[in-house]
């Protein structure tokens, strides 16, 4: 997805958000995708179905976002800003691996089993849209809150097309809609890194101000 904010239209006031409602909706967050993790984990191993792998990692990349989130919330712009920068570079190493595991999974042949896939994608999508609806009132604000709600929109679409790949595969029985939809989650991935990446270092670059790093 391409950055809606423009160049600027992000631009942080250098103050992080420290009410208790931000921080008690970040770990609610945090505690949603650890345990959906660990759902489709074993889910997507039982059902060999990548798109769900993919998803799995992803949601233990959030917790572990949502975790870095909560480390650096109250602290100075410049901190935010390279925690923003670390989760950025994380995004897109998760996609470089969807794509790497969907290659070996084609080379493989190996057709996963779509009622599992279905059923786990709709769970995986009522837990993001929940998120991305708690986090949606800080999606306009610095590169870190940014790249939290990011993450949110970004799932609920993958999970929207996992579920579309369930049908794939009950329709062709084969693993292309599989495989299709976990290519298409890495380049999203990818390009939300570049997204979060190149505001990180927008904001790193603004002059430090009394009070700020």
């Amino acid at each position: 997805m391409s950055d809606s904010c423009g160049s600027h239209g992000c631009a942080s006031t250098g103050t992080a958000p420290q009410s208790d409602s931000y921080r008690r909706i970040l770990w609610i967050a945090l505690l949603i995708n650890a345990a959906m993790f660990g759902v489709e984990l074993v889910t997507g191993l039982q059902s060999q179905s990548v798109s769900l792998l993919a998803d799995a990692v992803d949601f233990f990349g959030d917790a572990a976002n949502y975790g870095l989130s909560l480390a650096v919330l109250g602290s100075t712009l410049g901190w935010r800003a390279r925690a923003a920068l670390f989760k950025g570079l994380c995004m897109g190493a998760f996609g470089v691996f969807v794509l790497g595991r969907a290659a070996w999974s084609f080379s493989s042949g190996v057709v996963p089993e779509p009622l599992t896939m279905g059923v786990v994608g709709a769970l995986a999508l009522v837990a993001n849209v929940a998120v991305a609806l708690m986090l949606y009132a800080w999606r306009e604000g610095d590169a870190n809150m940014r790249s939290v709600w990011l993450c949110s929109r970004n799932d609920a679409i993958g999970n929207v097309a996992v579920m579309l790949a369930a049908l794939g595969v009950v329709g062709t029985h084969a693993a292309w809609p599989d495989l299709a939809v976990a290519a298409v989650m890495g380049v999203l991935a990818l390009t939300a890194s570049r997204s979060v990446v190149q505001h990180a270092l927008e904001e790193m670059r603004q002059p430090a101000h009394p009070g700020h790093a």
